[in-house]
Order: C-alpha cells, then structure tokens, then sequence
C-alpha cells in the first residue's frame, strides 16, 4: 500500500499545476478499490485536495508551506481534462472590466458541461451550464465583455459599452462586432452601437 500512495503522489505531483487526477487515470498502478481507498487516505492527511467529485489535485509547495493550487488554475484544467470550455462568469467579467464595483461573493465560471460544484481546498466554485454565445470566446477580452454585457442586462449597456469604447482597443471591439451573429437580438442590438457610434 505504501508503495501505491508513493506512486499516486508523484504521479500527481508530476502534473502542471492545478491540473486534476482521477483514479480512473491510475488503474494502471492497482485495483480500483486500492486507488480509491489510497486517494480517501491522502485527502485525509491533506497530501491531496479533491476537487468534486472523483477529481484530486496536488497542493503548490510555497515558503510559507502548501496550499491548493489557484482557483483559475484548477478550472482550466478541469476543462481541458473534461472536454469542456470554461468561461468567467459575467459578474467577475464586468469587475475586471471597471463595469460594476461590485466583487462577486463567490467563484462562479460558465461551462459547456454540466452544473456542479467544486471544491478546492476550503474554497469552493461553482460551475454553471451556460449556452454556446457565453462560452464564445473564452479566454479572450472579447468574449469577456460580451459575457460582462449580458450579465448587465437590456436596461444597463448603454453606459457599459461608451465605457469599453473607451478602454478596450479598436482590434478587440471590432472581435465583439464579429461575433454578433451568435448573440441573442438584444445584445447583438446593444453590440451594434459599436459600429453606428464607432
């Protein structure tokens, strides 16, 4: 048994940051029931953090100690080992953006998957399923001030988008201009004044 959580570990810690591990990925090392029994044992003494359901990642080594690999960090990995893409959620896109003030509560990210919710460490994040016209663009400044719009809604654009005007650069604008063909009416609307005002 030994030999199997030395084996488990440095599988894990061989990973990229953050990047997630599930028992499926070490039957290789042993039976099913000996890897599930070893991950329940090093979660226990905090070797492991799960990270929902069947999922473990390896803490970060700092100075000061471990600690559970970053939130954006686990997401991502979480989308690139699942299939899925994985988008912030349009609170936090208009935060970043100077949209709003108001700083999300908790870590809220859309995903082409299914809705569930995520523990890492003591922080836990919630994935959402979201259509396709949110996830276009994930990762881009594009994509995040489309996602920032639709989270502000109908009545609160027009504000919003003189202020992208005047922060984002004309190649990025022009990005959101492209993508109105996938975006509901409404905001395809609003995204158009980009172009009549621009």
């Amino acid at each position: 048994m030994q030999k199997l959580t030395t084996q488990i570990l440095a599988h894990a810690a061989a990973l990229p940051e953050g990047t997630p591990v599930s028992a499926k990925e070490l039957l290789h090392l042993g039976s099913r029931a000996a890897i599930d029994q070893t991950l329940s044992r090093l979660v226990g003494r905090g070797q492991l953090f799960r990270a929902g359901r069947g999922l473990y990642v390896h803490p970060v080594e700092t100075r000061f100690g471990e600690r559970p690999p970053s939130v954006e960090t686990v997401v991502q990995a979480i989308g690139k080992s699942k299939g899925e893409i994985i988008a912030s959620h349009g609170a936090a896109a208009a935060n970043a953006l100077g949209l709003t003030t108001q700083v999300p509560v908790r870590a809220i990210y859309l995903t082409s998957g299914p809705s569930r919710t995520v523990a890492v460490g003591a922080q836990s994040i919630e994935l959402r399923h979201a259509p396709g016209w949110q996830l276009a663009m994930a990762g881009r400044p594009a994509g995040e001030a489309i996602r920032a719009l639709a989270w502000l809604g109908k009545g609160s654009t027009g504000n919003a988008l003189q202020a992208l005007k005047k922060r984002l650069p004309p190649g990025v604008l022009h990005e959101m201009v492209g993508a109105r063909a996938r975006l509901p009416t409404w905001l395809a609307e609003q995204v158009s004044q980009l172009v009549v005002h621009g």
